[in-house]
């Protein structure tokens, strides 16, 4: 142990062994007052071990694969940092595919050739001991699929199958962690690191969320490409759950960390000194956190309490000494100790009952000098016990110091925070308690600030002319200032051309190099001040000509005729820079209520330099001044002196005072506070009063801080009160305030609306009528009726649904109103409930009413099915809305012409009982539109209308597939056995023929370089195959789609039902071709124009849903 000290030294340089010195250390020092100990020190020696001896086996790994190559390192202390190097002692390259974990491994995402090579070395580096570990060359090889195919080749005979697999992409896997959860426990205030490492090709990028919160900002790292999650500073809030998620294109894999931060123990108020008199009473407070909780003990002079020495006046409650009337023998060092299973805190507090008389350790007679307008801070230094109280006196028979003006801190210092000339004196600190009295005198200066009033201005030099910066002064005549110039922040060139006098700075002979800017810094001991300004150096003369500005700021602000409520300000005006200053603007600053804020006082012509200001009680008032001129505003003057004006009754009460209740039975006042500014005195209050209106009583009044609400209770429901709200101060009232009228709260209304009568006007809109209910029982701000009504169900379908309630606001004290948008032939219920601020009365009785029948909505479909010769059969489905009860059903129909025009129109009734009819003598092969809708007794609802063909004669053209239903859907007809008749073969061969036409047309027309309108994707392609005809069923070869490449289906287009929907109803034969051309010949074959054009929707069933083309257009043969 060093001599005079509680040091221990441990040297082991001279001989020994580390080893013999490992332990736990703990100093006490101790004297007649006590013992004190410290925290547990904690010896242990640096072990840098060396590697276990293995063989490693070379890594042989195909190409794509993961690869881990583990590390291992020696257990040493403190443990060793591990870098992966090669042979030539190069760090091995890192990257998102490689990278080393935490554990020291190093991680192959997926393996590629370049990775082979035979000294992949992990180093260890023990830092406390100065060495570095190596572990054995690791070798890795790298198969790719080329080299694996030719050695498998190698080995096979020419009719073996050989070859690889190429490398496959793989969705991601974690390396590490492992499994789909892990659990994390880190200490608060460490740093938090966890870590996710995938494999997957391609190389899986890794993103961290905290599931149920965000990451905390300005706390959070990422490193090691992502793959490690770094949170520093942890506290209990990061505990939660954490996830990794690792993501390529083929999928993602994901891994939740659950982290729980537990924390050792830590002071939330730990044990302080006390001085205590004889016989007073005091604690020892001693908390501290953590998780878990800590343990709290306490030692006395260093042994556990419970088996030190008896004091009667300590009582141990917990966390907390008590200590009653102690004694001079109480005195002790008390330790306490926090301990959970993650650490320990230790603290000594020194309880020291002693009985002093006061004295003061501030030097007598100090002097103080401060600068006006700022603040003053005069020391009283004091001891004592008990405590003694601090008090303050200017001069030597002045009264004790007190209010606002002065702020008293607990070390006994005095506080001026604005120090004004008449500041300056003598101050007298009396320290006193039951032992005695001491007093101290210090002395404060109040010195005037210094001001540069003339500063440095702007100046345009020629290159070798001469050039002066004025810095003109003012400051306190006890004051010794000291003038700086510098250029551009830095000292002056030491040449001789710059010549510094007493208050300008000249530079004769001017060169470029001189360009930059000059600083003038005037300094005393107590205030520095500075100016700056610019020189710029030209090659030539400016051009003679006027420069206009904006004027320089005013100086020189002086205080004259101080008033309670005025007082003069007078200034001096600064360069106009050939602008004439047209107005001065005053403002000032409070720097009692709002320092550093500046607020418009007035303003007077450019030609006056003096101005008398009125002013307002118990603020502390600074002026500046701005000239103004044509070109703009100058800088404010530096500020004049502060003047603070004398305390006042407020001239004026709050604003906006309201009286709105908040509860059934309280009345919350309300008010815009006074600002500082208005307040014209310390101590500002407000008197809040009230009563009930129309009620003979008095005013209820209370005096309450400066608030601006005031919640009266037990106040009857929604009654008019008569509310007012007086300001006061220390120095009296403001003037008597005028009254405003408030309710106190409302309630829910007690009863619902009267005779609710309905009035139904037509099949969707009903008028409402009601009685209003009595103002009295509404209890609050009438706001409206509320009108809630709901379909029960349809009077046609006789079923009920699910109720969905509709609600209609009516505002005001209205008695009627109109529903819209009910449902035809229907039974409703609805009820009015009346609405005040507070919500919603009761309900009245339901009333029913009933809507009367309106018109149907169109029928749900239209089916026509069975075409034959002369004949149709339609079904159709009821409308989904019948909004009444059905008395017929309406068809219209007439044929259409092969040029698209209409002829007679036939109409049939039929009975609304009634779901098919069959049409008969119909003309065959004849397109007929037709038109169908619903009745009820109010009238004919909304039609649809849907087309359809008759067949051909079977005579005349059997087999052939005719046009049907729909968009040039077409259908199958009963098949003949006509294959060897004459007039069939010849048919067939004009057909061919026809066809053959059209395609060498087409192909002459494409070598010209026209185009026939086909679809626009087959002039990008080879021309269309056209098949021969079939041996097997003697149907005709099918068109491909040069689009889809698939061949167009056999027989019908249409579906077996031939049902079409509504939206296809205005398709029509002509939708196969263009305009008007497309047509049938004749003989039923389709001859229109050679056309691509595409059918409009989705072909149904089985069809196919190509574009019809010139062949398939036709019908084949069955």
């Amino acid at each position: 142990m060093k001599p005079n000290s509680g040091t221990l030294v441990i040297n082991i340089m001279n001989g020994g062994k580390a080893e013999a010195y490992e332990g736990v250390y703990q100093c006490t020092a101790r004297n007649e007052r006590g013992a004190a100990i410290s925290n547990n020190i904690v010896i242990r020696p640096s072990r840098s071990p060396l590697w276990t001896k293995e063989r490693l086996e070379p890594n042989q790994v195909r190409e794509g694969d993961s690869l881990v190559l583990h590390c291992r390192p020696p257990v040493g202390l403190p443990p060793p940092i591990i870098f992966w190097m090669d042979n030539a002692f190069q760090r091995l390259p890192q990257s998102e595919r490689v990278s080393q974990g935490l554990n020291g491994d190093l991680y192959f995402s997926n393996v590629q050739p370049e990775d082979t090579r035979e000294d992949y070395i992990c180093y260890a580096r023990f830092n406390h001991t100065q060495t570095i570990q190596q572990k054995q060359p690791i070798s890795v090889k790298v198969f790719s699929m080329d080299s694996l195919n030719d050695t498998i080749a190698a080995n096979l005979s020419d009719t073996d199958i050989y070859g690889a697999k190429p490398v496959t992409e793989r969705q991601p896997v974690l390396l590490t962690p492992t499994g789909s959860t892990s659990t994390k426990v880190e200490l608060r205030g460490s740093v938090l690191l966890l870590e996710c490492i995938a494999a997957g090709l391609p190389t899986p990028a890794i993103h961290w969320i905290k599931e149920g919160g965000e990451l905390p900002d300005n706390r959070t790292f990422f490193e090691n490409f992502k793959k490690t999650l770094k949170i520093i500073d942890v506290s209990e809030a990061d505990s939660g759950n954490y996830k990794c998620i690792a993501r390529n294109i083929l999928g993602s894999a994901h891994h939740v960390i659950s982290v729980t931060v537990k924390a050792a123990p830590y002071w939330i108020t730990a044990p302080r000194n006390l001085v205590l008199s004889p016989g007073e009473d005091g604690t020892l407070i001693c908390r501290a956190n953590g998780n878990p909780k800590p343990n709290i003990s306490w030692l006395a002079n260093g042994v556990p309490i419970a088996i030190a020495p008896e004091d009667p006046s300590r009582k141990v409650d917990g966390d907390t000494i008590i200590f009653s009337h102690v004694q001079e023998r109480s005195s002790a060092v008390y330790q306490c100790n926090a301990s959970n299973e993650y650490g320990y805190l230790l603290a000594n507090a020194f309880v020291n009952v002693l009985a002093e008389p006061p004295r003061i350790l501030t030097p007598a007679n100090k002097l103080y000098q401060v600068i006006a307008d700022s603040p003053a801070l005069l020391d009283c230094a004091y001891f004592g016990s008990p405590k003694p109280e601090i008090e303050w006196f200017k001069g030597v028979k002045g009264s004790i110091l007190r209010g606002n003006e002065y702020i008293f801190h607990d070390n006994g210092t005095l506080e001026i925070p604005v120090a004004q000339k008449d500041s300056a004196g003598t101050y007298t600190c009396v320290a006193r308690n039951e032992l005695g009295k001491i007093q101290n005198e210090v002395q404060l200066e109040v010195k005037d600030p210094t001001m540069i009033i003339k500063q440095p201005e702007y100046k345009v030099i020629q290159r070798y002319g001469q050039v002066s910066f004025e810095c003109i002064i003012k400051y306190d005549s006890t004051l010794l200032p000291t003038v700086i110039w510098l250029k551009d922040n830095d000292e002056l060139p030491d040449d001789e051309r710059f010549l510094v006098g007493k208050d300008n700075l000249t530079i004769m002979n001017v060169t470029d190099k001189d360009d930059g800017t000059y600083t003038c810094i005037v300094n005393t001991t107590l205030d520095s001040v500075s100016a700056s300004a610019v020189l710029t150096v030209v090659a030539a003369p400016p051009t003679p000509a006027i420069i206009y500005a904006r004027p320089n700021p005013p100086f020189d602000l002086e205080l004259t005729g101080q008033l309670e409520r005025s007082v003069e300000l007078s200034w001096v005006p600064g360069d106009d820079n050939n602008s004439p200053i047209t107005t001065f603007v005053i403002e000032y600053e409070d720097g009692l209520h709002e320092p550093g804020v500046w607020h418009y006082q007035t303003e007077v012509p450019g030609t006056q330099t003096t101005v008398q200001l009125k002013l307002s009680p118990y603020v502390n008032y600074s002026f500046r001044v701005i000239a103004v001129n044509e070109i703009g505003r100058s800088q404010p003057s530096e500020p004049s002196e502060q003047y603070l004006t004398k305390s006042a009754k407020p001239d004026e009460n709050p604003s906006n005072v309201q009286g709105i209740g908040s509860e059934p039975d309280n009345l919350v006042i309300t008010w815009e506070s006074l600002t500082g500014f208005q307040s014209n005195g310390p101590g500002l209050q407000y008197k809040v009063s009230w009563r009930q209106k129309d009620v003979d009583d008095e005013w209820t009044s209370v005096i309450v801080a400066n608030v601006s609400k005031y919640i009266v209770s037990g106040t009857p429901t929604f009654a008019p009160y008569e509310v007012k709200v007086q300001a006061l101060n220390d120095l009296g009232y403001a003037p008597e305030p005028s009254e405003v009228i408030g309710h106190s709260g409302e309630d829910l209304p007690m009863v619902a609306p009267g005779n609710v009568q309905v009035h139904v006007v037509n099949s969707t809109l009903a008028k409402v009528h009601w009685d209003p209910v009595p103002l009295k029982t509404v209890r609050g701000h009438l706001q409206g009726y509320k009108v809630y009504y709901w379909k029960v169900q349809s009077l046609s379908r006789r079923s009920r649904r699910h109720v969905e309630k509709k609600i209609l606001t009516f505002r005001g004290n209205k008695t009627f109103g109109m529903l819209p948008g009910l449902e035809p032939y229907s039974s409703y219920k609805l009820n009015v409930r009346v609405v005040n601020g507070k919500g919603e009365g009761p309900a009245s009785p339901d009333k029913v009413f009933k809507t009367p029948e309106g018109v149907p909505s169109s029928p749900s479909f239209l089916k026509i099915t069975n075409p034959t010769l002369d004949s149709l059969t339609l079904e159709w489905g009821s409308p989904t809305h019948p909004n009444g009860v059905l008395t017929s059903y309406i068809l219209k129909f007439q044929p259409i012409n092969n040029t698209h025009e209409l002829g007679p129109l036939v109409e049939i009734r039929i009975p609304a009982n009634e779901s098919t009819l069959i049409l008969k003598n119909l003309n065959y092969s004849t397109r007929y539109k037709f038109y169908f809708n619903a009745q009820t007794s109010v009238g004919s609802g909304s039609q649809i209308t849907e087309e359809a063909v008759t067949i051909m004669d079977e005579g005349k053209m059997a087999g052939v597939l005719r046009p049907a239903v729909g968009a040039g859907k077409a259908m199958a007809s009963r098949q003949v056995d006509i294959a060897t008749q004459g007039w069939f073969i010849g048919l067939m061969c004009a057909v061919a023929l026809l066809i053959l036409i059209l395609l060498i047309v087409c192909f002459i027309r494409r070598n010209k370089g026209g185009k026939y309108p086909v679809k626009e994707k087959e002039d990008a392609h080879a021309d269309p195959e056209i098949q021969p005809m079939k041996e097997d069923d003697g149907t005709f070869g099918e068109y491909s789609d040069a689009e889809d490449h698939k061949p167009l289906k056999k027989g019908s287009r249409t579906p077996s039902d031939r049902t079409v929907k509504k939206e296809d109803s205005d398709d029509s034969l002509v939708d196969y071709g263009e305009g008007v051309n497309g047509q049938f010949n004749e003989d039923g074959s389709f001859i229109g124009q050679y056309s691509g054009k595409k059918e409009k929707e989705p072909a149904e069933g089985n069809e196919s849903s190509e574009a019809p083309s010139p062949v398939n257009a036709m019908n084949s043969f069955v």
